[in-house]
């Protein structure tokens, strides 16, 4: 329930817009330049998750034809797979309006009240990292969610009393990296959930291609395929790995990107074959070299290699994962084989997975 103070009533809605637009999160040069040229504006744009993409069509033309605003919609998976991409799309194939922010940006309720009473019939509300939003405002969204309304308590104590505001008919589209730190009750209201996946090499080659035609960049087919090895499966580094790629053949006057010239644009950033970066490689050097390949706590892996542990847990380990080099066991992280044979370490059968 949102506690409102009496002087709050009279604000007006410029003001509440003011209070929505602080806590947007301000997009870098880099990022708005993504947004305005390599992301997809359509389905039919958008490369890979193919079952995604037919379930939420099917979404979308239903509540087309019903004249309704689309359910709420979870979005989950690894960082970078697209989650804010499809929720962009979505509204522009609903043709409504879409409002951004994310989880950690919404620190107050009266913020988080403010967003919602801005929001017009059919609009949608897209919140990124959605499991870090505090407890308050969660509480808030249960009866926005369900019955689109706003519980609001004006004053204190035994003359305080509770209103309630109607909201517009919005969508909320949440997107997280962790399915498990949502509540059940937030995680429940949600009409339908999807979980996107690591991407195919092929479909990663199609995304740089694309991306390439759109940046001006001329294409080898090999250029593709290299490219593609090093991207981790990830739209998002394979564009920011395009883009190093584009800078270094302009400056070395390359005309046409082949395997050899990517080759050299990659090894000059220090990312390997596989896509592995120097921090990748340092945090499986220091389970391998330091704790003998693990079991080790994250948090120690963290203190270790100077990196937070959100950031290994987001960043690097689910790729580490994905290939193999990691195992998590109830003891810790292991360090398997893989990544002992890829260092170029001698592994030894002490070193086996508990």
């Amino acid at each position: 329930m949102l506690h409102v103070p009496c002087s709050m009533l009279i604000d007006s809605s410029e003001d509440f817009s003011e209070i929505a637009s602080s806590t947007q999160p301000k997009a870098t040069g880099e990022d708005l330049n993504l947004d305005n040229t390599l992301r997809p504006q359509s389905f039919e744009e958008y490369i890979g998750q193919e079952k995604v993409k037919k379930n939420l069509d099917f979404l979308i033309q239903a509540a087309k034809k019903r004249n309704e605003p689309i359910e709420h919609i979870l979005l989950y998976g690894p960082a970078g797979l697209g989650k804010t991409t499809l929720a962009n799309i979505i509204a522009k194939e609903m043709g409504v309006n879409i409002k951004t922010t994310s989880g950690p940006a919404i620190e107050r309720v009266g913020d988080f009240g403010s967003i919602l009473t801005n929001l017009q019939d059919g609009d949608i509300l897209f919140i990124d990292e959605i499991h870090r939003l505090n407890k308050s405002i969660e509480e808030i969204l249960y009866p926005a969610m369900e019955d689109f309304k706003l519980d609001i308590i004006i004053g204190k104590g035994p003359s305080a009393r509770t209103i309630q505001l109607d909201l517009p008919k919005f969508t909320l589209i949440g997107a997280t990296t962790k399915l498990g730190s949502l509540t059940n009750p937030l995680r429940n209201r949600f009409g339908a959930t999807y979980r996107l996946e690591f991407y195919q090499n092929q479909e990663i080659q199609n995304i740089i291609n694309r991306s390439s035609k759109i940046l001006g960049v001329d294409m080898h087919e090999s250029g593709l395929k290299k490219i593609a090895s090093c991207a981790r499966q990830t739209p998002r580094v394979a564009n920011r790995l395009l883009k190093r790629v584009r800078d270094f053949s302009q400056i070395k006057n390359h005309k046409l990107v082949d395997s050899a010239v990517a080759q050299e644009a990659l090894e000059m950033i220090d990312v390997d074959p596989i896509g592995l970066e120097p921090a990748d490689r340092h945090i499986l050097r220091t389970i391998i070299e330091k704790f003998s390949g693990g079991p080790v706590g994250l948090g120690t892996v963290a203190a270790a290699t100077s990196e937070e542990v959100k950031t290994i847990e987001d960043v690097y380990e689910p790729y580490l994962l994905q290939i193999g080099f990691l195992a998590r066991t109830p003891r810790g992280r292991i360090a398997t084989k893989h990544a002992y044979d890829h260092l170029g370490i001698a592994y030894s059968s002490d070193n086996k997975l508990i």
